[in-house]
């Protein structure tokens, strides 16, 4: 059977929408874009054109993922972070937009200290996105990543190397700070924890409820623990003046600003992401 572009991507989308994706037909023309390996501009240009049968059978595998509730980046394998292309996989979490507000609150910090070569220590790193696109926007730091996963330490890997920046990056499993040396010191530290409350999680979108790790969701409770871990435990491991940025839930401001200890912290802001939702913490430790 023939099947044009216009007809592949008007059948996915239908399929799509019937099971509840919201985004139809946008992630109809981008999975075909995956499948075809070509562009979105290609696609709207020659529409006519008739897809090859093995094209047809893994559009149409890739569209029942999709209807199923599979993130659209995990079938792809990509997302866009800080406009960089990091390879995801279903042993990391998705990366957000609002994740980035901690990328750039860290570069205009680490602008304004003007250190030569700042350690940077990523506390969950995952992907690596946040790490990496730091280490790819100040050339001279370097930086170290933990994580609990091994796999997820396999992903930041690969997007270290492919982004240029691995000669410059460390990677360690840990649960936190667990493995690291007493005496390690860092410039800045920064982490984007697991902070759904237990109870939060049925309220999800499928995609993330069932399909992202839940290791990097939630630490379970009422999802505060490891916030509460790493405002513990980071000052021992900080220079005196150093920065540590968190990023935290859409209800939890509150709560951790009740927690920074003003005689350890001085609380620079909380920063909100673009729905003004307080979304990430950027204290800096006192100079005694």
């Amino acid at each position: 059977m023939s099947l044009s572009i216009a007809q592949a991507i008007q059948e996915a989308a239908q399929a799509l929408r019937e099971a509840g994706v919201s985004e139809a037909r946008r992630d109809a023309s981008s999975l075909l874009a995956h499948v075809t390996r070509r562009d979105q501009t290609f696609l709207i240009a020659h529409d006519d054109e008739e897809l090859k049968a093995d094209e047809i059978e893994q559009y149409r595998q890739a569209i029942e993922r999709r209807a199923s509730g599979e993130p659209l980046q995990y079938i792809t394998g990509h997302q866009e972070f800080f406009r960089l292309d990091f390879e995801v996989t279903p042993d990391v979490l998705i990366p957000r937009p609002e994740t980035e507000l901690m990328v750039e609150a860290a570069l205009k910090i680490l602008d304004e200290v003007n250190a030569p070569s700042p350690l940077i220590c990523d506390v969950g790193t995952g992907s690596g996105c946040v790490l990496i696109s730091i280490l790819h926007e100040e050339k001279g730091a370097r930086g170290l990543g933990l994580d609990v996963s091994t796999r997820a330490l396999r992903v930041a890997a690969r997007n270290a190397e492919r982004l240029g920046v691995s000669e410059r990056i460390e990677l360690i499993e840990s649960d936190c700070f667990d493995a690291l040396a007493p005496d390690a010191k860092f410039e800045m530290i920064v982490s984007n924890p697991p902070y759904v409350a237990e109870k939060d999680l049925r309220g999800l979108q499928r995609e993330v409820r069932e399909h992202e790790p839940r290791v990097a969701l939630s630490p379970g409770a009422d999802g505060l623990s490891i916030i509460r871990k790493i405002l513990r435990d980071a000052p021992r491991f900080l220079k005196p003046g150093g920065h540590l940025l968190i990023e935290i839930g859409f209800d939890q401001h509150e709560r951790v600003s009740a927690w920074i200890n003003p005689k350890i912290w001085t609380l620079l802001d909380i920063h909100k992401d673009l729905q003004g939702i307080p979304r990430t913490v950027a204290l800096r430790k006192r100079a005694y």
